[in-house]
């Protein structure tokens, strides 16, 4: 019994230590120090374990559809593929020096169930860049992504590429049948500085709530608190927002009428 005590005395202490450690600074958590590989593999079975757990109870629907990994590919192209990469894709040059690195989605479609992948859209994970989807899907779109994930195994980069192409083209038309394009419109709020003052889905670097925050923006029914949401009225607003709003502290930023309308495109897929 003094022995064991004197054991458990002893990793007590040992504990405290540890945490006396890490509390005090010792433990690196720059993103260029490699975890302890006793700290790596406490968090990868530990986050494995929490997955398999919680996803026990999800049902998982018919994923054989083709139409539905279409309609996923043209989500992981638009959200996924710049962390993840995919057949003959790189992730973003941001994504690579990630710490964790984001997984491989190829190995994860091999060796995890449809429903644990679910999961992990659907509510991200701590301590890593990974988000929580379900505030930015519906239920049907987190099973198109896992649909079009659970494929990734079979894909060369060739027909990735080829398959990519067509769902972008697809989502270009749709959008241009909707009056903005959506794609540029991402890449115009990037050009007008739009993230200096906004926290903005899909905007690496827009991350200052100096203004209202722009999740979920396409559930709002007004804008500026003034204005019915409709494409025409986000328009009107950001071309003079001080017109529209004579309080509000936006400025004028002399966007056009093309890059308004697809701003408004891209503002209105934040769901």
């Amino acid at each position: 019994m003094k022995a064991v005590l004197l054991t458990l005395a002893a990793v007590a202490g040992a504990g405290a230590l540890a945490v006396a450690a890490l509390v005090g600074g010792a433990y690196d958590i720059s993103a260029t120090d490699q975890h302890w590989p006793p700290t790596y593999r406490a968090i990868d079975v530990a986050s494995r374990q929490a997955v398999k757990l919680r996803a026990r109870s999800i049902d998982t629907p018919p994923l054989d559809d083709p139409a539905r990994a279409e309609r996923g590919l043209a989500l992981f192209r638009d959200h996924c593929v710049q962390c993840h990469g995919a057949p003959g894709v790189a992730p973003e040059p941001f994504a690579l020096g990630m710490a964790p690195a984001a997984a491989n989605l190829v190995h994860t479609a091999r060796t995890w169930t449809p429903a644990e992948i679910y999961w992990t859209v659907r509510n991200g994970f701590k301590m890593t860049g990974m988000p929580a989807w379900r505030f930015r899907m519906s239920e049907e779109e987190l099973w198109d992504v896992v649909a079009f994930i659970a494929t990734l195994p079979t894909l060369s980069p060739q027909e990735y590429r080829r398959r990519a192409r067509a769902a972008g083209e697809s989502r270009r038309l749709e959008q241009a049948a909707m009056g903005g394009d959506a794609s540029r419109g991402k890449v115009a709020i990037q050009q007008y500085a739009c993230g200096t003052c906004h926290v903005i889905p899909g905007i690496t670097g827009a991350d200052k709530p100096v203004g209202p925050p722009l999740e979920g923006f396409a559930r709002r029914g007004f804008i500026a608190g003034i204005l019915p949401s409709t494409p025409e009225n986000l328009e009107k607003f950001l071309r003079d927002p001080q017109e529209v709003s004579p309080e509000s502290a936006m400025p004028d930023l002399g966007v056009s009428a093309r890059d308004a309308r697809d701003i408004s495109a891209y503002l209105l897929t934040l769901r």
